[in-house]
């Protein structure tokens, strides 16, 4: 079966949630239902840019590949063939985790 491609519009992105922490600092184990969501995030795709009224995209300030902060509330979770992703607006991306 042939994976299935998204191309995020505009200024969205596509990405994939890095798992969250199953084990405290303290050591105690979290069950799945304690466990935040995390707000640590690979991109995998981005859209065009943002289109601008002379008819021009913006550019964007992060690319494929980066690893990123964004809101805790921001996006929209979507599930593709059985794996979660989050789409969100550029303007959600918080810093990109350089190193």
């Amino acid at each position: 079966m042939a994976k299935a491609k998204v191309k995020p519009l505009n200024d969205k992105v596509l990405v994939k949630r890095l798992e969250a922490e199953e084990v405290t600092r303290g050591g105690i184990v979290l069950p799945d239902t304690a466990k935040e969501k995390p707000r640590e995030g690979k991109i995998l795709a981005i859209g065009d840019g943002k289109l601008l009224e002379n008819g021009k995209r913006a550019l964007f300030q992060v690319k494929v590949g980066d690893r990123v902060l964004f809101s805790s509330y921001s996006g929209t979770d979507i599930k593709i063939e059985g794996e979660e992703y989050l789409i969100l607006s550029e303007d959600d991306v918080l810093a990109v985790i350089e190193g």
